[in-house]
């Protein structure tokens, strides 16, 4: 497949979104179901205002790979944080994409760098990820704070050095030149996004990528392939959204529920379909404390990965 345009790596990851979004996942909105100030319709919204930030992306990475710039050049942060105050200008439902934003714009980065003249190629672009992530800058860190608070996520918590909440905290990391990849590796231990950068995407490429890459190839039901990758996910790797939220043993709770809905089968079965029926109702109460959202921005980049690569529903 050759994807070389800019404009066809924000599609990608358009359509990945859009996928993900619409996906009956237990615990997050979905085409069928909506928190209170949160609907489907502001998912839409946000993928089509991260589009153009994500082929601008594409595009600095094609200058990098053509040399006409440098991967510290790129300025992430900044593209960053463009991309989530127009997601938040584009609709009134709060912090829909931020997590998926943070995933998805190295990729298109890599995407750019990867893709000129030549296919996809998952290897290539994994390599050129961990290049663009690893040579990011201070000034990348201070605008990923401001992006932090544009979105205005829940479940912040407090960190253990360089808190978002402390003031002076963007005035230290300029003066002690700190990168947003070494920013992420303090945050590592309880933000699964956080260690996604900071380890080279383990949890989006050996685990959710291949599995959802082979349902898609067994099967025609989009939806149940999303719902079963995002159940695997979720059963081995703790919601850390869930866990900032309301402590890790609950979110490691949740995992176990997960696994179960599995065992019985998902949606293969009637007794599984029943149990994700009622594992999704219990997600949902309570404000929605325990909606998986880290595990859905993880799908998504795992999504975007299989579109890049060829897959259309």
């Amino acid at each position: 497949m050759q994807y070389c345009k800019p404009r066809q790596v924000s599609q990608c990851l358009e359509l990945a979104i859009l996928l993900e979004a619409s996906a009956h996942k237990p615990g997050n909105v979905s085409l069928v179901t909506n928190f209170e100030n949160t609907r489907f319709e502001h998912f839409l919204a946000s993928a089509v205002a991260a589009t153009p930030f994500f082929e601008f992306a594409a595009e600095q990475g094609t200058a990098v790979a053509e040399g006409r710039s440098s991967v510290t050049g790129i300025r992430l942060g900044q593209l960053i944080k463009d991309c989530v105050a127009e997601v938040d200008a584009w609709q009134h439902g709060g912090n829909t994409l931020l997590g998926t934003v943070i995933l998805l714009s190295p990729i298109a980065v890599a995407a750019g760098m990867t893709s000129v003249g030549k296919g996809f190629c998952i290897r290539r672009l994994r390599k050129a990820l961990k290049h663009v992530v690893e040579s990011t800058t201070p000034a990348d860190a201070v605008d990923l704070y401001e992006a932090i608070k544009i979105a205005n996520p829940g479940g912040l918590g407090e960190a253990p050095d360089l808190d978002i909440n402390d003031p002076a905290s963007e005035a230290r990391i300029l003066r002690e030149n700190v990168s947003l990849f070494q920013v992420f590796k303090i945050a590592e231990k309880y933000d699964t996004i956080c260690s996604e950068w900071v380890n080279n995407y383990p949890v989006t490429f050996d685990m959710a990528y291949p599995s959802l890459a082979k349902k898609l190839g067994d099967s025609t039901d989009l939806n149940e392939a999303i719902i079963h990758t995002f159940l695997e996910v979720l059963a081995n790797v703790p919601d850390t959204f869930i866990a900032r939220k309301v402590g890790l043993e609950r979110s490691r709770k949740v995992s176990s529920n997960a696994r179960r809905v599995l065992d019985l089968g998902g949606l293969k079965t009637a007794s599984g379909t029943r149990s994700l029926h009622r594992f999704d109702q219990q997600l949902r109460r309570s404000n929605n404390l325990l909606n998986p959202g880290t595990t859905a921005d993880i799908i998504g980049a795992a999504l975007s990965l299989c579109v890049l690569g060829g897959y259309r529903p």
